[in-house]
């Protein structure tokens, strides 16, 4: 899917990491949420109350989810994450993802 009809797009930023990650919240009728992002290369570690989807639409990265190696991820690919856990990611080259939060 290139894009998304009848959504609410919240428009105040999510920024993290002095700005080298941005994101901004898109909200589904139905009640799901998913945020559309970049980030800078860099190291970064996050944690997520939800499970969550990221689908990596453009760049070049690594993960390392709970109990698990790095892994390599590029353009096209995507991971999932355990709700109530933490992640790293690898930022080799400017990313552009979708995160979607799972019920």
């Amino acid at each position: 899917m290139s894009q998304f009809d009848h959504v609410t797009v919240v428009r105040e930023a999510n920024i993290y990491f002095d700005g080298k990650v941005t994101s901004r919240s898109v909200l589904f009728a139905d009640g799901s949420k998913k945020t559309l992002g970049i980030m800078l290369p860099g190291d970064y570690e996050f944690g997520t109350d939800a499970a969550e989807v990221m689908e990596i639409l453009s760049g070049k990265l690594e993960i390392r989810l709970p109990g698990e190696d790095w892994k390599p991820i590029r353009g096209g690919e995507s991971f999932a994450v355990p709700a109530k856990s933490k992640f790293g990611l690898k930022i080799s080259e400017t990313t552009d993802y979708c995160c979607s939060y799972l019920k």
